[in-house]
């Protein structure tokens, strides 16, 4: 009957093996000394420190002291030693430097008749010497040495002769070796790699081959040094993983021991160089390290370490439960995996160990149908749970207590200990239908932590990072869009102004000739005054006319300047203020005080206010000077200018008072005198106007180079707004820099995982615009129907858009304008004679063209050349493990798992996770519940914790049952294959070389 998986144990650990040490009696090099030898051997190795709890009781030949050893351990000496093994240590012919080769046959001593059978195939090695045939038997070394020594020399004497003489030929070893199937099933063999007694001693050319075949028969090797290590680990540039396997038949580990031959020496290597074996502390763990050396045998003055105590749990006690019949379960601190039927509590175990962290998600905690759905133990099991609590203890010793009803998560830290990867978890993140912001948030953090915190400048997260690396780009981005956008408003203006000339000028011809027409009707009329009175009142009348218009100039001037006042109010009250508001809030980080930040504050470069004050004063006395003050003539016959007075600085209400008087000299017909005055204020007024359309003339006429200048401005704008988007790209390419080398560096799966800043560019959201809001898509050309300009933008622009410089964009679109902008014109859907509703347009049409709201930056994540986004959900979950496993090396938190491959291909599982689970394992504990064979074979779990649940009581939970131990249990080894599909394929893909039998 095949024996259970025992109860529950902390499984693979690191032990301190001593493989190979001599014990008092030893056949040759004793030197214990004949006082109490056993005593003092014993002790020394009681005392060792680190304690020795697998021992390798060394005898060349036989096993005469490996069962002396035997003997004080059933009178309970040796406590801590839990497995005790024979060392046979043999002599190959072959000659090393300082000697022979040295073999070491190591013996399970597992079976009962473990003895009988090592010395039933030891009898099978033959010499033949002194014309006789000598088996490796104590009668036969006896025989051998009686040769040498004759009959007079001791018993002891005779063995060590025999033994010193006894060499071994490596064929016929390894041929009987090969020939017993109890030898290969229970016998190790090791070879001392050193050069005095080792395989490192045949250094002849010609020895290669023999050396190359001695080392591959070996199972160990016994060496102390790490570049020995190294090479048999596949670490040395001399020979790969690949090339041991070829030509060695693979990876092989190396074991050191004190090889002890005095007191002295017992449990003392040289320079501390301690075995150590990831395992229990039975022959089956050495059999693992076999299996892989790399990672469970070493040798050092102390084992590896993993994860810090305090980022470790020890275990977790489940109390007020009757359902729990294993109350604690005690957890290791690398890989621990748990396995079992469906519904036998695995999730159960991965639930409150997350509960106990912190690290359940609050959903879970919620009496919604959708968390009673969810596979969250927790949440189907709440109604029965009742007031059972988890006391989880970490590594430091501290403990926590949470209650596992969650009537305590709302009053619990909101950081949780421990990161949950729950079934939901990876199902919403991994799911075809809900890629994934969640994913790619996850992404991002990991990101951010790949950062060395030194250089973060106080960022936090990714998006503050981002932010920080980008901002000033996308302020220069948003500034020139602004830009654009009143340059272009601008534009339309001067466009506006240059359609104006031809009208100006027609204007202009048409007042000349007003002019003329009045002035000739003016001279028909017949006037009965003197003549100098008329010459006089036609001079003051063209006074007249200059004075009003340059008071009406000032007048002018003295609106705006009051305007301008009005503004300066303004400015102070609302908009500086509110500029230095959104300053503050666009460059919060600057952290400045708010007397620093008032320095910020826009003022007027001097004294504004007694500036207009001044103006305005001076506007108004020139005014109040031109105009003058009222006049009425006392006496019509009295002028009110002298006849040689200046006129120029007579003053408008004298110019009038005195064109007036003179009027009445000038006709007595009232009709003749009415149309003088008509005649004279035309000429005066359609003067004035003419004046002003000439000066709107000339400002029409430079309208088309201020036109393009500002035109040249705004391709000016855009090409910066581009510059601005490529600075903003190799900003955010800059953040995944600490990420991509290390990425850079590595090969298989995590060289697939890519990721690259892009300019993603919406043409058909611009041509898309274009044609439904700016243009009459019936007209003929280009342009013409729909569809028609997100073509020629993709053969015109596109190309530029996306990968371009920004003078590439420039002349893009510099080309696009002289090849489409008059036409683009020209399916304005009005006519241009509806001047308001064309203002309006060219105002949009001039935003549409030079617009950039459909080009983004955006950092795309990829895996095996595949945009994430496109990924199947299995796949994703591969990029998710990846981060977690292998990228996301800042959390040293436990990571619990439960099911990782629900969503792979059982392809994927060994060939992208069982590497990254392997790695994981030595910086983090990791918790994992699993069917698949392979994340618990070909991972080398540390640990296998076996779920059982019985029958289902009627409104209670069934009771459950944790049992287990590491892959090194011969029992927990049978119960994988029996519950996991595919459990000895696993083993077997896992062994390689040495085939573990899976009764055993």
């Amino acid at each position: 009957m095949t024996a259970q998986a025992p109860a529950l144990t902390l499984g693979s650990i690191w032990r301190r093996w001593d493989p190979h040490i001599h014990a008092p009696g030893t056949i040759l090099n004793d030197q214990f000394g004949s006082a109490n030898p056993w005593d003092t051997y014993l002790s020394a190795v009681e005392a060792s420190d680190p304690k020795i709890e697998a021992l390798g009781v060394t005898d060349y030949y036989l096993l005469d002291t490996y069962r002396a050893v035997l003997q004080h351990k059933a009178k309970t000496q040796l406590a801590d030693v839990t497995t005790i093994f024979p060392n046979i240590e043999l002599r190959l012919t072959t000659r090393a430097a300082n000697g022979f080769v040295n073999i070491h046959l190591l013996i399970d001593p597992t079976e009962d008749d473990h003895i009988e059978q090592t010395e039933r195939f030891l009898e099978r090695l033959e010499i033949d010497a002194h014309g006789d045939t000598f088996k490796c038997s104590r009668a036969d070394l006896i025989r051998l040495g009686r040769k040498t020594l004759g009959d007079e020399a001791s018993e002891k004497a005779l063995v060590a002769e025999g033994a010193n003489q006894f060499k071994v030929e490596f064929a016929q070893l390894k041929n009987t070796y090969r020939r017993s199937d109890w030898a290969k099933k229970n016998i190790l063999i090791a070879v001392a790699g050193g050069k005095d007694d080792g395989t490192s001693g045949l250094r002849q050319a010609s020895d290669a081959t023999l050396r190359a075949e001695i080392e591959k028969f070996a199972h160990i090797i016994f060496a102390s040094s790490i570049a020995q290590r190294e090479f048999w680990t596949g670490k040395r540039p001399a020979i790969s993983v690949q090339g041991l396997k070829d030509r060695y038949d693979g990876c092989k580990p190396c074991l050191h021991g004190s090889d002890a031959h005095r007191p002295d020496e017992v449990g003392q290597p040289d320079q501390d160089r301690y075995s150590w074996v990831k395992g229990a502390a039975t022959f089956d763990a050495l059999r693992q390290a076999c299996i892989d050396p790399e990672h469970r045998a070493i040798v050092a003055d102390a084992p590896p370490t993993g994860a810090l105590p305090s980022q470790v749990i020890s275990s977790i006690t489940i109390s007020g439960a009757d359902w729990a019949r294993t109350p604690t379960v005690p957890l290791n601190p690398g890989l621990v995996t748990v396995i079992g039927a469906r519904g036998s509590g695995k999730t159960a175990l991965a639930d409150i160990i997350a509960a106990a962290c912190d690290a359940v998600p609050p959903t879970i905690w919620s009496d919604s149908d959708d968390a009673l759905r969810t596979p969250s133990f927790l949440a189907r099991a709440r109604p029965l749970i009742g007031s059972a609590h988890a006391r989880l203890v970490w590594g430091s010793g501290e403990s926590v207590d949470r209650a596992l009803d969650g009537s305590d998560a709302g009053q619990l830290s909101a950081y949780p200990r421990a990161r949950y990867l729950s079934q939901q978890f990876v199902e919403d993140l991994c799911s075809s239908t809900g890629i994934s912001d969640g994913l790619v948030h996850e992404i991002e953090r990991v990101v951010y932590q790949a950062h060395d915190p030194n250089s973060t400048d106080g960022a936090t997260n990714f998006t503050e990072l981002r932010d920080q690396n980008s901002h000033r780009f996308r302020q220069s981005r948003y500034r020139d869009e602004a830009a654009i956008a009143d340059l272009s408003d601008h534009i339309a203006t001067e466009l506006e102004n240059e359609a104006k000339v031809a009208g100006l000028r027609q204007q202009i011809t048409q007042k000349t000739k007003l002019i003329a027409d009045q002035t000739a009707d003016k001279g028909k009329l017949k006037l009965t005054g003197k003549p100098e009175f008329i010459a006089r009142h036609e001079a003051l009348v063209m006074v007249e006319a200059n004075l009003r218009r340059t008071i009406n100039a000032l007048s002018e001037k003295h609106r705006t300047y009051t305007a301008l006042q009005d503004e300066v109010a303004s400015v102070r009250a609302t908009t500086a203020p509110e500029m230095l508001r959104q300053t503050k809030e666009t460059h919060l980080k600057g952290s400045m005080s708010d007397s620093q930040w008032e320095k910020f504050l826009l003022v007027y470069n001097g004294d504004v206010d007694a500036t207009l004050r001044d103006v305005i004063a001076v506007t108004e006395l020139e005014i109040q000077r031109l105009t003058g003050d009222a006049v009425v003539a006392q006496d019509q016959n009295t002028p009110l200018i002298a006849s040689d007075q200046d006129l120029q600085a007579v003053t408008l209400n004298t110019l009038t008072a005195e064109i007036a008087r003179l009027s009445t000299f000038i006709t007595t017909d009232q009709h003749v005198r009415k149309q003088l005055q008509t005649a004279t204020a035309t000429i005066a007024r359609e003067t004035a106007a003419l004046q002003k359309l000439q000066t709107a003339l000339t400002s029409a006429e430079g309208a088309e180079a201020r036109r393009k200048k500002l035109q040249g401005q705004r391709i000016d704008c855009y090409e910066r707004i581009f510059q601005a988007i490529i600075n903003e790209q190799a900003a955010l390419q800059e953040l995944y820099q600490p990420l991509l080398k290390r990425l850079a560096a590595t090969s298989g799966t995590l060289s697939k995982l890519q990721f690259s800043v892009t300019r993603v560019v919406d043409v058909e959201k611009w041509g898309r615009f274009g044609e439904e809001n700016l243009f009459d898509k019936r007209r003929k050309g280009a342009t013409k129907g729909v569809g028609s300009l997100t073509a020629l933008a993709t053969e015109q622009l596109a190309p530029a858009w996306r990968s371009g410089s920004a003078s590439d964009v420039r002349a893009a679109m510099e080309a696009f304008m002289a090849a489409h902008a008059a036409q683009l014109l020209s399916h304005a859907p009005f006519e241009k004679t509806e001047k308001a509703e064309l203002r309006n347009w060219m105002n949009q049409f001039a935003h549409w063209l030079f617009a950039t709201d459909h080009i983004t930056v955006r950092y795309e994540i990829g895996y095996d050349g595949v945009d994430i986004r496109k990924l199947s959900p299995g796949t994703r979950g591969i990029v998710l493990l990846l981060l977690y496993l292998a990228l996301d090396d800042q959390d040293e938190r436990p990571l619990i798992i439960d099911q990782p491959e629900e969503n792979l291909d059982p392809k994927s599982v060994n060939d992208e996770l069982v590497p990254l689970f392997i790695e994981a394992k030595k910086r983090r504990q990791v918790i994992m519940v699993t069917h698949n064979a392979n994340l618990v074979v070909n991972t080398d779990a540390d640990q296998i914790i076996i779920a059982e649940a019985g029958p289902h009581a009627l409104g209670g939970l069934p009771p459950i049952t944790y049992r287990g131990a590491g892959l090194d249990d011969r029992a927990t080894r049978v119960e994988v294959c029996k519950i996991l599909e595919g459990g000895e394929p696993a083993f077997q893909d896992r062994a390689r070389r040495l085939r573990v039998r899976m009764e055993r």
